[in-house]
């Protein structure tokens, strides 16, 4: 789940986590131009626009930690003329081109930059805006991913990450990421950056996950947690800012979550957003903007757009109903009633039986014995059926009557609800009952069109490749699959001839012991009939007779 903490500097002790920076630092949020912490671990990437900074206003660029294994740099660049955005991304298949992401946007002072732009939105600070990578992570410099992220020890038992492709991918080295290695366990990894704040900028969130092992239950999602998060302590109940990704048990249940904090408390989105439940890797963008708005994107398509305020309930709602109002005691809401004019003819016939006119009490009915005569029930020929008053249209009708709404006096417009202070790690904390997944490609930035560009040019030319492979994979598999249920038909009908063989062999076997038998018995009369002398009797000495 994913939580949205907005405060202005005035109220801080209604947020969640405390932050630690002054006002002047939660308006930088990031490294600055001269900055001796920015050479740790960091490439700076950034544009400027021809804005005029205010006094808080941050002049500061980004810094992108080397967590892919690329190579350490820093620098600041200022970008007066008006240019189109460039971008030097590496290329995804090997390319010779330098792996630091560098840009320059440009933008009129009333305009938006590179897809984050200054502040315009109502109690915003004008600032000059400049492209920033807060954090990058695509494991290209094997084992070195083990410094950066940390193992959770709040349980002993946590799953355990390990550095892989895949069984299918676009390229063997570039698409390697952190899979999950340990069915029915929990996740708690993460990492750690300069903290920021991305107050009067967007805020982009972008990674991938594959779900190679077919998931049948378990999350894909990430959080980010403010800078004060005890890493080697971090659990499902540690305190976080946002939570955004896919999760997925069943294929009825299946939701991407973008839940947010705002004042302490967690907000899921009211909106239902449906991931993508494949084999394939997917990339999932969350973009956080300065007006308040939002946008989700899946495979750098949009799914859903609209604004913080709205899609969720941060604030109360801005119209109550009247406490005081009431219902006129008069007001009629029937659109239909009956016809009070509408009477029954006279001769309607109700009774669907009625007593037999013709029949007459027997000469020896005793009321006495038999109790009271009453004739016998037959048929109503007249009946009509049971009587009701028509329905007209109501002269009085005046439509449902709505209780009238006003202002809620508690209600308190913010335009300061998409924004965090000291965003300081990215998490994944995830149960997985059917471990497999993938997580690969983060990207925290201010620059939405750089976001867009950079998984265009990672997850974007090597999904096809990796589709191509899964599919041939898996008709491969399927082929097999069916050539070893043939074979087993087959050995299944070999054995019931077999057995069929067998059985008839042995019905052979007991006919001939029974033709035997029968023809042992056979010969056994014969030989007692001889002794009785050939007719059944037995043999008689005559002179015994005599």
């Amino acid at each position: 789940m994913a939580a949205l903490l907005a405060t202005s500097a005035g109220v801080q002790s209604e947020e969640g986590p405390s932050p630690r920076a002054t006002d002047n630092q939660r308006v930088t949020g990031s490294t600055t131009d001269n900055d001796p912490a920015s050479t740790t671990d960091s490439t700076t990437t950034h544009s400027t626009t021809d804005s005029t900074p205010d006094s808080t206003a941050t002049s500061s660029a980004a810094t992108e930690p080397i967590s892919s294994g690329r190579e350490n740099a820093v620098g600041s660049a200022t970008v007066r003329d008006d240019a189109s955005a460039t971008a030097k991304v590496q290329n995804a298949e090997g390319g010779s081109a330098p792996t630091t992401a560098t840009a320059t946007a440009s933008a009129s002072a009333g305009g938006r930059a590179g897809g984050g732009g200054p502040a315009s939105s109502p109690g915003q600070h004008w600032q000059e805006w400049r492209r920033r990578v807060y954090f990058r992570e695509e494991f290209e410099d094997g084992d070195g991913w083990k410094k950066r992220w940390v193992q959770s020890k709040y349980q002993s038992d946590y799953g355990k990450f390990k550095l892989t492709a895949g069984m299918f991918y676009g390229n063997k080295e570039k698409d390697k990421g952190i899979q999950t290695t340990e069915d029915a366990k929990f996740y708690a990894l993460s990492a750690r950056f300069k903290p920021f704040s991305n107050e009067g900028q967007s805020l982009v969130i972008q990674f991938s996950v594959k779900h190679e092992q077919g998931i049948d239950c378990g999350g894909g999602y990430i959080k980010l947690f403010p800078e004060d998060l005890d890493q080697e302590k971090m659990n499902s109940n540690s305190t976080y800012y946002i939570m955004f990704g896919p999760d997925i048990c069943g294929m009825g249940n299946n939701k991407v979550h973008v839940i947010l904090n705002y004042k302490g408390k967690n907000h899921e989105n009211n909106k239902t957003i449906k991931c993508r439940i494949n084999k394939d890797t997917h990339l999932y963008t969350l973009i956080l903007r300065p007006d308040s708005t939002y946008g989700v994107k899946i495979d750098n398509e949009l799914v859903a757009v609209g604004a913080l305020e709205d899609d969720w309930d941060f604030l109360p709602p801005k119209k109550i109903k009247d406490p005081y109002a009431r219902k006129p005691r008069k007001w009629d809401e029937r659109p239909q009633i009956v016809d009070p004019d509408d009477k029954k003819p006279e001769d309607w016939q109700d009774f669907e039986k009625i007593p037999d006119p013709d029949a007459k009490k027997p000469d020896d009915w005793d009321e006495a014995m038999d109790g009271k005569w009453e004739p016998p029930l037959i048929p109503n020929l007249k009946y009509k059926g049971e009587w009701k008053p028509r329905i007209i249209d109501n002269p009085d009708y005046k439509g449902e009557w709505v209780h009238p709404e006003i202002d809620n006096p508690k209600y308190k417009p913010d335009p300061n609800i998409y924004r965090y202070y000291n965003i300081s790690v990215l998490g994944l904390d995830i149960w997985q009952v059917k471990s497999g997944s993938i997580f690969d490609n983060f990207l925290l930035t201010n620059d939405e069109e750089f976001a867009e560009k950079v998984g265009n040019q990672t997850w974007g030319v090597r999904k096809d490749p990796e589709r191509i492979w899964r599919e041939a994979y898996e008709a491969e598999e399927k082929k097999k699959q069916q050539e070893e249920t043939k074979k087993k038909m087959e050995a299944e009908d070999e054995e019931e001839k077999k057995y069929a063989v067998e059985e008839e062999e042995d019905e052979d076997e007991d006919e001939d012991v029974n033709q035997l038998e029968l023809e042992k018995d056979k010969e056994l009369k014969e030989e007692e009939n001889k002794d009785k002398g050939g007719n059944g009797t037995p043999d008689v000495d005559i002179k015994d007779e005599l």
